[in-house]
């Protein structure tokens, strides 16, 4: 692979690290994980060991943080999950769960931990409360559960942009999901009832997928060379490829 632009990084390596962040969060091992350590509710897992970073938080805090889900199915899961053993806690057990999973099913890849370290490094954080909360805890050593928090580092990153570029947009969390993944999706993150029609929204949502990928590939071009992003680019790739398949 040659060199490659900060654009073409994003474009190559985003989704990917989203979708394997996603394949964790929505693994039956995960959610085996939390009951393991005290959560029978994976939802309250997820919400508390998710947004625990924050710390001793309102829900509607962890709601604002987070984006996308409707605020009283966050209230409900979030004050059950952290019942358990408080947020902090919470994050520390979601974090041995991200670490488990990495190291059954990613790759050991070094070079692309130390080069998703810079990324992270190279972000501002400011209105990324989830992505510097994570940003934060302490990594493993070394290994696949290193490259496995990291990457959920990067997803946050990603996520905490696009919150910032749908609400620049005028879009609301509802209107975001409504105008990309339609009212099945909606259900999923806790909003029922009718649902808006926002198919005269969709431009926006366009315009904000636009200034995402504009923000994380600064953020690209700051932390890598042209090389070293097509390199990158290649080893999250691979490391797609033996995840998702």
């Amino acid at each position: 692979m040659g060199e490659l632009s900060a654009a073409e990084t994003v474009r190559a390596a985003d989704k990917i690290i989203h979708d394997v962040g996603s394949r964790w969060m929505l693994s039956g091992a995960t959610a085996r994980h939390g009951q393991e350590h005290g959560f029978e509710n994976p939802f309250a897992y997820y919400f508390a060991g998710r947004g625990g970073v924050l710390g001793d938080a309102d829900a509607d805090v962890v709601a604002a943080a987070l984006g996308w889900f409707e605020p009283g199915f966050v209230r409900a899961q979030w004050d059950e999950g952290v019942a358990v053993a408080g947020a902090r806690e919470a994050t520390r057990r979601y974090a041995l769960g991200c670490a488990a999973w990495g190291e059954a099913r990613l790759p050991d890849d070094p070079r692309l931990s130390e080069l998703a370290g810079r990324v992270a490094k190279a972000a501002e954080g400011s209105g990324l409360p989830l992505f510097c909360g994570w940003r934060a805890e302490a990594l493993p050593e070394a290994g696949p559960a290193r490259l496995m928090q990291l990457v959920q580092v990067l997803r946050e990153l990603r996520g905490g942009l696009h919150l910032v570029a749908t609400t620049a947009v005028g879009l609301s969390p509802l209107e975001a999901i409504l105008t990309q993944d339609g009212p099945d999706t909606a259900r999923f993150f806790g909003w029922q009832g009718d649902l808006p029609e926002c198919d005269a929204l969709k431009p926006r949502r366009v315009e904000a997928e636009e200034i995402t990928d504009r923000l994380s590939a600064a953020v690209y071009e700051r932390a890598l060379s042209p090389s070293e992003r097509a390199e990158f680019a290649e080893r999250v790739g691979a490391m797609g490829s033996s995840v998702l398949g």
